[in-house]
């Protein structure tokens, strides 16, 4: 192990007690010390099962059990390791014993499934996805009788996901509100939450909420949950918000066998929450803490790195800390100077199209990188001219097509006919004689009885304004789903998704629906990938044995369909298997700076570097320094995606609702090239030239060493 880790890399593998941060910078190799840290536990004869480690992302959680695993395999096959012994070793129900790897969310449903009828929600609680929350959301506000203009349903939940991020209860977030929209939101907030319940839902953000409020006001369920791990360890960290934070200090107080692993001039999640302090206190927090500095970078090029530490070097509320290169030397950055949005567009993919037929360059081994979404719409075009395969990453969702909604709502009513959001979308779908006036009736009759929708269904024949025919429509799909229900408990789950289609005539549906050839494909792929997702989580979960019975029986929801629903609700806020599928293609990466987290390419074109778009206007005319701080985080992600090659382009001229204006190159561009005491320029800006970047403060500290290429 020692020749395949460098001495920091080894010196964070090997503390196993106590408090931990590992400060691990870009490219520093972050993954592989967390995989060689869980397999050194098991070494030291801690139980796997006793091992928690948590991350924010389906993908890096695989991997982290994938690499692991594979440590363990190779580290058995070898004569006289410590703890060798422990490979194989079976839990007390007979299973092979695996550390738990997951990700903040999942972990999060796992302990709400055991205990949410604390907080007075049903164990089988509905998960809701984004449509279902805009329409809670609107009849929250309806409720208020709040006019449209005021406050939208979509603008209503990202002031409330801001305030669930936080921590911020809706008796709270009415207390906090400085305006009348904010009281408004509030009210509808607390209107939202009481429907929820009523309903035995949940949404995304409560996930984690909730179950802040078991760990931290239930202490029989904290001390059960973190009764269940020994070591914790925790990815990504300077990503947490509010709730993760407390939820990790619940869950690690007891034993403090905390380890974090993050880098906080790569926090650039502020707008949703994530709280950078939670890094930088880690040492207040966790007072005997120690601490590890991965600085050794292994992707980018020595003049890559000299422009990032000079860039991240402006941000003084920080780690200490800089990025070493592995590779030396290297092509000195590019900057670009174009006289519009256009020529940017036109230069950078004529430079890509040059580098592609020249054979120095694949497709997929660029990316273009924008702060905003709008900005790709012109090299879209250009990309599309030139004949340059591209993938524009973060479009529309798998999750978000409509024939995937439809069979994840049978399974959900299937599941637990209580779920009202799922049971309307499907009541009439494929269209089967009940029309929307009919619908409305039956709900305004289960809302008059208190009723669940489900409930009224029997009863259609006699409601006023529902006829006999639609009736007769209402009590076939009451049977069907009743048909559908009975088996579940002994048959695959691809087994009943097939039996959906085929007992609905749903294929015929969506090829009746949509006659073009080419839309007919893409959307009987999309059944065919819910089919295979549901054979995969068979073939993993799937009780063929007396054993694989006993090991399930500690958690009854383990394996069931309602876990598939989980896991297929949570990939629905989780793109990175569906990022990483785009990314497989042969083609340009045209993605956004928050998108392009975690990646890297060979080549990378940071594009529009101007004053208000990187730094983004909102943080520009913003009084504190906080957030050009996050900024600067963001530019230096970007910076740190190139491996060999980085362009930074900017336009003299922009175009603002049809007319030119003249731009101002970023500061972050005058930073990393020494200039930053010519900036703001005095009148005629004059873009920064090519040049040595030195770490210069712009608030004239003169402590700070100079950055030596």
């Amino acid at each position: 192990m020692a020749s395949e880790l460098n001495p920091p890399q080894l010196d964070a593998v090997r503390t196993l007690k106590g408090p931990l941060l590992v400060l691990a910078g870009a490219g520093t190799g972050k993954t592989r010390v967390v995989t060689y840290r869980i397999a050194e536990l098991i070494r030291h004869r801690v139980k796997p099962e006793r091992i928690l480690a948590v991350t924010f992302t389906k993908k890096a959680a695989g991997e982290m059990q994938e690499r692991a695993t594979a440590l363990l395999g190779r580290g058995s096959s070898r004569s006289g390791g410590r703890g060798s012994s422990n490979r194989g070793s079976r839990a007390s129900n007979g299973v092979e014993a695996r550390p738990e790897i997951s990700t903040f969310h999942s972990l999060c449903v796992r302990i709400l499934r055991r205990h949410i009828r604390q907080l007075g929600f049903p164990e089988k609680f509905v998960i809701c996805d984004r449509n279902e929350q805009e329409s809670q959301a609107r009849t929250a506000l309806r409720e208020l009788r709040a006019p449209s203009a005021s406050l939208a349903p979509g603008d209503l939940l990202n002031l409330v996901s801001r305030w669930k991020s936080a921590s911020i209860r809706p008796q709270q977030a009415a207390e906090l509100a400085s305006n009348e929209r904010e009281q408004l939101a509030a009210a509808a907030y607390r209107r939202y939450q009481e429907n929820l319940k009523r309903q035995g839902a949940v949404d995304f953000d409560d996930l984690l909420l909730h179950t802040e409020e078991l760990l931290t006001k239930h202490p029989a369920v904290r001390q059960a949950e973190a009764g269940r791990f020994d070591q914790v360890l925790i990815d990504e960290y300077q990503d947490t918000n509010r709730s993760q934070y407390e939820i990790v200090r619940a869950l690690a107080g007891g034993h403090r066998n905390l380890c974090v692993v993050g880098d906080d001039d790569q926090s650039i999640y502020g707008w949703r929450g994530a709280e950078v302090t939670h890094i930088l206190r880690f040492k207040q927090d966790w007072p005997e803490a120690k601490i590890v500095r991965l600085e050794d970078n292994y992707r980018s090029s020595a003049a890559i790195l000299h422009y990032a530490n000079t860039l991240i070097a402006f941000n003084r509320q920080r780690h200490e800390k800089v990025l070493k290169a592995a590779k030396p030397g290297g092509a000195r950055p590019t900057i670009l100077q174009c006289q519009d949005e256009t020529q940017e567009a036109l230069r950078v993919v004529a430079d890509i199209r040059q580098a592609i037929d020249g054979k120095l360059r694949e497709p997929n081994d660029i990316a273009i990188l924008c702060r905003t979404n709008e900005q790709p719409r012109s090299f879209e075009t250009e990309l599309r001219r030139a004949n340059v395969p591209y993938v524009l990453i973060g479009g529309m969702s798998f999750f978000d097509r409509r024939e995937v909604r439809d069979i994840l709502s049978y399974l959900k009513v299937i599941e637990n006919p209580h779920d009202e959001p799922a049971l309307m979308r499907i009541l009439n779908q494929p269209a089967r004689g009940i029309g929307n006036a009919a619908q409305k009736r039956l709900v305004e009759e289960a809302t008059t009885r208190g009723q669940f929708l489900w409930e009224v269904l029997p009863d259609a024949l006699v409601i006023d304004g529902v006829d006999a025919r639609t009736a007769s429509c209402v009590q076939h799909f009451r049977h069907l789903i009743e048909e559908l229900r009975r088996p579940q408990e002994r048959i695959a789950i691809a087994a009943l998704a097939k039996s959906i289609l085929d007992r609905t005539g749903y294929r015929d549906h969506l090829v009746k629906e949509y006659p073009d050839a080419a839309e007919q494909e893409s959307r009987l792929a999309s059944l065919e990938e819910i089919i295979n997702a549901a054979a995969n989580h068979d073939k993993k979960y799937l009780r063929t044995s007396a054993k694989s019975r006993k090991a399930f029986a500690e958690d009854p929801f383990e394996g069931s369909l309602a876990t598939f629903l989980d896991d297929m609700l949570l990939n629905e806020r989780d793109d990175s298997e569906e990022k990483e599928s785009q990314l497989a293609r042969n083609a340009v990466a045209l993605m956004t700076l928050h998108s392009a987290k975690g990646l890297e390419f060979p080549s990378v074109y940071l594009v529009g570097m101007e004053e208000g778009i990187l730094p983004h206007k909102r943080s520009v005319a913003a009084v504190d320094d906080a957030s050009i701080d996050e900024e600067r985080r963001l530019c230096y992600v970007g910076v740190t995606r190139a491996q060999e090659q980085l362009t930074l382009s900017f336009a003299l001229t922009r175009r603002k609702w049809g007319k030119p204006q003249k731009t101002i190159p970023s500061r972050f561009l005058y930073e990393m090239t020494g200039q930053a005491e010519n900036f703001p320029p005095k009148a005629e800006p004059e873009p920064p030239k090519k040049g040595k970047a030195k770490s210069r403060s712009p608030r004239g500290a003169s402590n700070r060493k100079k950055t030596r290429r």
